[in-house]
Formats: C-alpha cells, sequence, structure tokens
C-alpha cells in the first residue's frame, strides 16, 4: 500500500511542497545478523560439544560466545527451518513433515503461510539486506521447476538475493543449483577443484561484498545453509585424507570419550550416562575386517565433510572481520535435526540404491573403499556412527527422543550483550530463534507485514539467558511439544513425555506401524536433572505422565498437529492435487534448464520411447547429449558418441547397459529413437533406431524401479548435468548437431512401488 502524500500539490510548483516516502529504517546500533544453519549435525559432532572432528571456527565462536546445551529442534530439516524463519511451530507453518509428504490438512500442506512472517520479510521491511546462501527445502518440489511460480523461493519469502539448491541435498561436486530464481550450472568443473560449500562461501562473501561497495552502514542478514552434513556426505580429497585412520577404534569407543569431554566442558550435567547402544547397532567388536574398514572409511568422510565446511564458514567470518564488521555480527549457529540415520545399519554407497530396495553389500562397497567420498558415490554412514554422533542421546533424526531433536546452537556477538566461553542449560527450541534476533536487533514482531495480518509467534527470546546473569535466570520456555511421523513428546518444566512410533519396520524391535496410537507407550524422564533421557519414572509418576499426555493433546489442538498419521505408503499413493496434469509425453528444448525428475515424464521401469530429430551440419562429425535424465549415480544418456548414436542406463551407479549403434550419422536431417520395451520381470529391451531402421539392440537386465539419482540431476536436452551417466564422455558433454525436436513418451503403465517411494522420500530429508 502506497503512504499518504504528506507534501502538498498546487497548481504548479510555485504553490506545491514536495514529500517523500520514509525509506526504511533499522534501529540505531542494530547489528548485521549471520543465521547459519547446518544439516544433519549432531549434538556431539562438533569440537565445542565433546567432538574430536576438527571444527576450530565454530568452535572459536562458542569460545567468544554462548553455547545452548539444551537447544532443540522439530527432527527434520524442512519443519525446523521454518521454525527457525518463522518463530511459529512446525505444524502451524503446515510443515508437520516435510513438503514431499503433504497432505490434505493444515498442518501438513508443505507451504507455510503468509501470515507467518520470515525473519528475511520482517528485516528487510526494517531496511536490511538480505541474502539467503545454501539449502532451501521450503517450496514444494512440485514447484522447483523453472515454470513453477516463485512465491515459495527465498525471493517470495523476503530474500533479496538467493545462491544455493532446492531440495534435502544434492551432490557437492556438481550441484543442482540456482541463482536468484533460475537455474544455474556450477561455475567450475570437478576437474578444477570445484566443491558447493566453497562455492557457498564464494557467492556469501560476493554478495556481502556487493553490498558494501554501495552502502557502507545498511545491515544485513545473511542465511548460511551449507549442504553439510546431509548426505552425499563428499569432501575435497585432501580433506578425506586428514582423517585417514582417525575412527578406526569404532564408534563405542569414540561415544565414551565424547561422553568424557562433554563433561569435561560442562555441555551436560555431571553425573550424566550414555543411552544404551540400541540391539539394532552392532557392537564395533563384532564387526569383521572389511565391515570395520568401510564403516571407518564412511565417517573419515563425513569428518571431512564438517571440518571442510567449518574451515569454508571461516573464509565468510575472516571476511567480515577484514571489513570490521565481525564484532558488530549478530551469528547464530544451529543444526536443523540431530544425526541422520539414513545410510541404515552398513552404510550407503548411493542412497538411490537404498530407495530401490537395493542396497550394495559390504563386500562391493570394501571393494570401492577409495571411491566413497569422492563424485562416483553418494554415501551416508550407518547407524553406529549415528548414534555415536548423537552422544549421549538415544535414537536420531526423524524421531523425537533427545538424539532426534537436541542439537548445537551457538551465539556470537563481541558488542552485544552475550557472555565468552559460557554454557546455558535452559530449554530452547528453534522457534526461539526468531524472538531471540529481534529482541537483540530491536525490532518489535509487526503486527502487520506487507498488507497481511501477522499470527501469533509461538517462540520465546532467548536472549535473557545470553548475558553475564544468565547462568542462574530461571528458563522462560516451560512448554513444548514435539510430533514427528507419529511419535510425539512433551516438555514442560523440566519433564519429558516421550513415545516412539514406528513408520515401518526400519528396526526389529517388534514394534507394528499399523498399531492405534492409543497403543503406544509412554516414557517419562526428568530432564532437568536426566537429560539423556535414561531413567524411565512412567511407573513412579502416572499422574504427572498422565497430566504431561493430556497436555500434548491440548498443545497438539491448538498447533494443527492432528490428525496423527504415519502411513507414509499411503501418502505416497494418494499425493496432493498438483495444478500440472499427468502427462505421458512432452517435448523438451536444447539447452534448457534442468527439469526436476519429479516433474519429468515418469519413464521409470515402464516402456517408453525417446524420439529426437536432429539436423547434423556438413563437415561435422556430430557429438553430444540429445536427452539425459541424472548423472553417474543413476539415470539415463542417448547421445551420439563419436557420431554413433548410443543409449545407456545407469542402475543407480551399480551398473550400466548399453545400446550403441555401430555405424555414424552422417549430414543433413535425421531421427535417432530409443524404444525400452518392459518384460514381465525386472527389465526389458531397448531398440536404437536411425531414420527408422534398427541399428542396435540389446537386454537391460533391470531397469530403475524407483528414483533414478537423490542429488537433483534433472531431464535435460542438449547436455548433461554431471557427473555423466555414461562412460567415455565428460558432462556436459553439448550435443554438437542442432536439435530440432526431443520427445519423452511413456508408452507402458506406471509400475509403482510404494515402498521403495517412501525410502526415497525419506532417504533424502
Amino acid at each position: 500500500m502506497a503512504a499518504e502524500f504528506q507534501g502538498r500539490i498546487g497548481r504548479d510548483w510555485r504553490t506545491s511542497e514536495p514529500w517523500w516516502p520514509p525509506e526504511p529504517r533499522w534501529p540505531d546500533g542494530a547489528p548485521n545478523v549471520a543465521l547459519i544453519v547446518l544439516d544433519d549435525v549432531g549434538f556431539a559432532q562438533l569440537g565445542c560439544y565433546g567432538s574430536d572432528i576438527d571444527t576450530p571456527v565454530l568452535d572459536g565462536l562458542a569460545a567468544g560466545g554462548v553455547r545452548l546445551a539444551n537447544f532443540h529442534t522439530t527432527a527434520l530439516c524442512s519443519p525446523t527451518r521454518a521454525c527457525l524463519l518463522t518463530g511459529r511451530n512446525h505444524h502451524r507453518n503446515a510443515m508437520g513433515r516435510v513438503a514431499d509428504l503433504a497432505t490434505g490438512f493444515p498442518g501438513y500442506w508443505g507451504r507455510p503461510p503468509q501470515e507467518n512472517g520470515f525473519l528475511s520479510e520482517i528485516l528487510r521491511d526494517r531496511g536490511y539486506a538480505t541474502y539467503a546462501v545454501g539449502k532451501w527445502h521450503l517450496t514444494p518440489d512440485d514447484e522447483t521447476h523453472m515454470g513453477a511460480p516463485r512465491t515459495t523461493w527465498p525471493l517470495g519469502r523476503g530474500f533479496d538475493r538467493w545462491y544455493g539448491f532446492h531440495g534435502g541435498e544434492t551432490h557437492q561436486f556438481v550441484p543442482a543449483l540456482h541463482h536468484d530464481n533460475h537455474s544455474v550450472r556450477p561455475p567450475r568443473p570437478i576437474g578444477e577443484g570445484y566443491h558447493l560449500t566453497t562455492d557457498l562461501a564464494d557467492h556469501a562473501i560476493t554478495f556481502l561484498g556487493d553490498l558494501r561497495a554501495v552502502d557502507g552502514d545498511r545491515p544485513f542478514f545473511l542465511y548460511l545453509c551449507p549442504g553439510a552434513c546431509h548426505s552425499p556426505h563428499q569432501a575435497p580429497r585432501p580433506w578425506i585424507d586428514r582423517f585417514r585412520g582417525r575412527f578406526d577404534d569404532g564408534w563405542d569407543a569414540w561415544r565414551d570419550r565424547a561422553l568424557a569431554r562433554q563433561l569435561e566442558l560442562g555441555v551436560v550435567p555431571e553425573g550424566t550416562g550414555l543411552a544404551p547402544r540400541p540391539p539394532w547397532v552392532p557392537a564395533w567388536d563384532g564387526l569383521g575386517p572389511a565391515e570395520r574398514a568401510v564403516a571407518a572409511r564412511f565417517m573419515e568422510c563425513f569428518a571431512a565433510f564438517l571440518a571442510h565446511t567449518d574451515a569454508e564458514i571461516g573464509r565468510v567470518l575472516s571476511f567480515l572481520e577484514d571489513l570490521g564488521e565481525l564484532d558488530d555480527t549478530l551469528v547464530v549457529v544451529v543444526s536443523d535435526n540431530g544425526a541422520s540415520a539414513e545410510g541404515g545399519a552398513e552404510g550407503s554407497i548411493n542412497d538411490v540404491r537404498l530407495s530401490n530396495l537395493d542396497p550394495a553389500p559390504v563386500a562391493e562397497m570394501h571393494d570401492r573403499l577409495e571411491e566413497i567420498g569422492g563424485p562416483l558415490t553418494h554415501n551416508n554412514y550407518p547407524w553406529g556412527w549415528t548414534m555415536a554422533g548423537n552422544t549421549p542421546f538415544k535414537r536420531w533424526k526423524r524421531e523425537v527422543h533427545a538424539g532426534g531433536v537436541a542439537d548445537p546452537c551457538i551465539v556470537h556477538w563481541p558488542r552485544g550483550p552475550v557472555a565468552t566461553g559460557a554454557v546455558r542449560h535452559q530449554f530452547a527450541h528453534a522457534v526461539d530463534v526468531l524472538p531471540t534476533v529481534l529482541e537483540l536487533v530491536g525490532v518489535e514482531p509487526p503486527a502487520v507485514l506487507d498488507a497481511r495480518a501477522q499470527s501469533a509467534i509461538d517462540g520465546v527470546s532467548f536472549a535473557y539467558l545470553l548475558g553475564h546473569e544468565g547462568a542462574t535466570a530461571p528458563g522462560r520456555h516451560r512448554t513444548q511439544h514435539f510430533e514427528m511421523f507419529g511419535s510425539r513428546a512433551l516438555y514442560h518444566d523440566g519433564w519429558k513425555a516421550v513415545t516412539f512410533h514406528p513408520v515401518g519396520p526400519l528396526y526389529d524391535d517388534g514394534l507394528d506401524p499399523n498399531a492405534p496410537f492409543d497403543d503406544d507407550v509412554w516414557e517419562l524422564y526428568h530432564v532437568a536433572e536426566d537429560v539423556a533421557e535414561l531413567h524411565d519414572l512412567a511407573a513412579d509418576r502416572p499422574e504427572l505422565l498422565e497430566d504431561l499426555v493430556g497436555r500434548w493433546w491440548e498443545e497438539a489442538e491448538r498447533n494443527q498437529v492432528l490428525p496423527l498419521d504415519n502411513r507414509v505408503l499411503w501418502t505416497l499413493a494418494h499425493p496432493k492435487p498438483s495444478r500440472l496434469a499427468a502427462r505421458d509425453r512432452a517435448r523438451y528444448f536444447a539447452g534448457g534448464a534442468q527439469v526436476p525428475e519429479r516433474v519429468a515424464v515418469d519413464v521409470r521401469n515402464r516402456s517408453h520411447a525417446l524420439v529426437v530429430d536432429l539436423t547434423v551440419p556438413a563437415g561435422v562429425v556430430p557429438e553430444g547429449v540429445l536427452l539425459a535424465l541424472g548423472s553417474a549415480l543413476g539415470g539415463w544418456s542417448l547421445h551420439l558418441l563419436d557420431g554413433r548414436p548410443r543409449y545407456v542406463h545407469n542402475l543407480y551407479g551399480k551398473e550400466r547397459h548399453v545400446v550403441a549403434a555401430a555405424a555414424g550419422v552422417g549430414p543433413g536431417r535425421h531421427r535417432v529413437e530409443y524404444e525400452f520395451t518392459k518384460d514381465d520381470g525386472l527389465g526389458g529391451r531397448g531398440v536404437l533406431r536411425l531414420d527408422g531402421e534398427v541399428v542396435g539392440e540389446g537386454p537391460v537386465e533391470r531397469f530403475t524401479p524407483s528414483g533414478f539419482n537423490g542429488v537433483g540431476a534433472g531431464l535435460t536436452c542438449g547436455y548433461e548435468w554431471g557427473p555423466p551417466v555414461g562412460e567415455g564422455y565428460e558432462a556436459p558433454f553439448r550435443c554438437t548437431a542442432a536439435i530440432d525436436r526431443a520427445v519423452v513418451e511413456a508408452r507402458g503403465p506406471v509400475v509403482r512401488d510404494p515402498l521403495a517411494e517412501l525410502a526415497a522420500i525419506l532417504a533424502e530429508q
């Protein structure tokens, strides 16, 4: 709404008085704000929280600031990020789970409402420059393509600039990137040393430098979200080599040492014990030599990923120091949930194989040991390291015992009311970050934002505990509910009631995912004294437990948590309505932006054809990609190699099926067609035609049944995203012939595997 004119308008300039609407103005002395969100980093995985992984930059922030030792999240990525940016509980943000698993109830629509203003919107309205760098994952996955509206993208939610990626994860060497509102390729190839974390740091520095080149006064809000440490745990090889041999004594010994350090650091109270190793996690001493070697390598890669990210965050902070602004910058560092168990019991060399229900055996992973952590693997560590990363707690990401929801939080502001080297044990939650930042900045939460009335904020500022007197201040966040996939908990005044409800047969625990929620067994812990949830007092304090469970139901009704529903397979079979009509045939255009797999023509495990009309210039041996989807981690590619048509089906990095022509394509106009006919088993037969004549054919023993790849490499025309689907060429392998028309056509029924699709969704969060 335009401001009402405050001047005077006469017949001409002589009788008129000009007036300008006032520019938004930040409060005097307001600091810059940097909110750094790590991904899948457990409570014990930073050095300042007990780890032996090298994180000197984040440890330095902790030494110069405050560590919260009782900070909590929602147990999952997107819901926590929505809490951080809005100060509202995740179901009130319609993010009861991730948008990929939206259901037709208000708490699960997967789209944060406009009445829940983002921190970026509030601060920009007060004159801040606002920049998002890195992971977003707050846009429904069917709206991450270039034909989508941008209302839920970063620039649609208060950010001036964005450089990063949609979704839960991406390839760290060849990421699926976006710059502001458009798709872009990485600026350098792998061979020139590209890594996403470095690129994100470069862009954060560029954004801030661009601001200071023209405006020396305007404060900024930097929302910096590296992919670390979500899978794939890919890091530059020299960083992996630094950790060789560091984890050879295994997760059980690591947990013991981590707890000892935590006690010494004061991030857990004296007398805290270690949660028992669950029966579905093997003892390290019970593993064979190959299993130990693989598991240690997985952890070396995770550690390298985290340590490298710490160093790149350090470059951004060093730039602020060079500007003379680090002391005037409020830095908040959090993780979005506990350590991830999505790698399974043995770890994963390619998470897409898990989603296709064909995990790599230990023997294969051992044979490929040196590849793990590099561009040809999508690696994720085994449950034992997940357990260790959440020391001293039980369970992990996606579950609401402490291992899933207790996370690091560091606050650093040298010129602000923040103590140095302090640890605080008052309860806090992700929803508290927004009101804390606003209080420290000196901005009141607006009643109206962009002409829209704002909803009530759930969070409670923890600014009161950051100062030197904060150690003894009574906690102000007294009650907090938790819910994720049917698992529930309630914190109230130092007590916690919690119950686990399975989403499927993930563990050998005898629990039935289809059991009524009323059959769930609630546990009771006095977490003010028992932070590791070791002593279940449910039998001793039944009245208190009943009261807390009753409070949970009250909070659930108030916060749009209901109805409880852990039927993920049902959700997959009944997806939300989409404005995109399902298509069995689509045309794609040379050089255009990649089309996310989610919205491309679905050819998984069904008969289909790829048809390309092209023109070859005289005197040219044509090469390059005609149509492709995916990467070296899984997908397919129809291309010309040395002038000869060739099709490659890459079965999630496990094996390749090739159908190639013996003769090349000459000058002039031609049609290249690849047709796959599904058989009654796992595969089918491929036929390659040139101008209607069969020039190659062969079997595809097993066609990809579920997702092709989980790192965002979608369908492309005229080039590949990379790393390459096939062998003998390097991506992007742009086509030197003119592509006149390219069509993908599904010719058989959709063959769905809901269990595999569930695994795919869960593996990417």
